[in-house]
């Protein structure tokens, strides 16, 4: 039987894992970042090691391919991620990634040759931590995002993707191409599913519907002191009133649907302020589109009926959305 060198491997995992490394143990390598720089580089100098070809598309998505004997049949391609959340784990991504390098080394130590091209891939801005916008390389790669779009994307410091690939030389010019035989994706679960019930492996079957909306809700700024209760016009209590609704909607949609409010911030931020403007950001997810639209417009009246609830007025912007996707038969089988 061929196995891989699992020494190497995890070798490879502890030195990528130096670079971002935090206090408890994981890794803050957020996307297109100097650490998620510097990671691309430990990556590409093993693939170089290993005989492979780089290329860099102008998102710096990263292929590096081992040779097949027919040039001419499309890769195959395997890879995820080296981008991490700021208090990410150190395998999520990672070990995509580096597992299908293994696999070139391995068939390199063995001396076998396949006849398509392997391609191992680092998407960029999958996580979309920094960047608004989750799977953003792999996006702009397929054609679902426009190049521009992704570049004008910006970080909540105002820094855009643009910006950052310029800075850090990342971007390239291989062509966007879509001729892929297959795609398979080794991933390690950052939930607690599999764990919680015994089960060391599970086989992907595909993808949740997802999006993602920026809220505000606006009100009248006014001192904590001689401003009654009664008579404040509160965004605050808008914001809370529906993030309780939100809780309450996921809930109805039990045990598949997933509510997140991962960002808030209160306008001007003084601790003796009600504040005259309250932003949060929702991820909304279910694997089932009806459940996922229902979701979605159930949301959309809350947001509405809170604000107005409270004498506040609102705005909400899908800044972003993936439909689900089902995964080939032949590849999960």
């Amino acid at each position: 039987m061929l196995t891989i060198n699992q020494e190497r491997l995890w070798q490879r995992l502890t030195d990528m894992a130096q670079i971002g490394a935090t206090s408890a143990g994981g890794c803050n390598r957020q996307a297109l970042s100097d650490e998620d720089s510097a990671g691309r580089t430990l990556f590409e100098s093993w693939c170089h090691a290993a005989g492979c070809e780089i290329r860099r598309d102008a998102i710096g998505n990263v292929f590096a391919r081992r040779a097949g004997t027919k040039s001419s049949l499309a890769p195959v391609m395997s890879g995820s991620h080296l981008d991490t959340q700021p208090t990410g784990g150190k395998f999520d991504g990672v070990y995509g990634v580096l597992a299908a390098l293994e696999v070139i080394e391995t068939l390199n130590d063995h001396h076998i040759d396949t006849e398509h091209p392997i391609d191992v891939v680092v998407w960029t801005n999958e996580e979309g931590s920094r960047f608004d916008c989750a799977m953003m390389g792999s996006a702009v790669w397929q054609g679902s995002l426009s190049l521009t779009d992704a570049r004008a994307l910006t970080d909540l410091g105002g820094v855009s993707v643009g910006d950052e690939l310029e800075r850090l030389q990342l971007a390239g010019s291989a062509p966007f191409n879509h001729n892929v035989k297959a795609a398979f994706e080794l991933h390690i679960e950052q939930g607690p599913i599999l764990e919680n019930e015994g089960v060391p492996i599970g086989i992907v079957t595909g993808v949740q519907h997802m999006c993602r909306y920026r809220i505000q809700f606006r009100g009248q700024e006014t001192h904590a002191g001689p401003s009654p209760m009664s008579l404040r016009r509160d965004p605050m209590r808008s914001a809370a009133e529906f993030i309780n609704e939100g809780y309450a909607i996921a809930e109805r949609h039990a045990p598949q649907g997933r509510m997140t409010f991962g960002y808030i911030h209160a306008s001007p931020g003084s601790p003796n302020t009600v504040p005259g403007k309250v932003e949060l950001t929702l991820d909304l997810r279910h694997p089932d589109g009806e459940a996922y639209a229902d979701m979605q417009s159930l949301v959309e009246a809350a947001i509405a009926e809170t604000a107005t609830k409270f004498g506040n007025t609102s705005g909400a912007q899908r800044v972003w959305e993936a439909p689900g996707v089902s995964f080939d038969e032949g590849c999960v089988s």
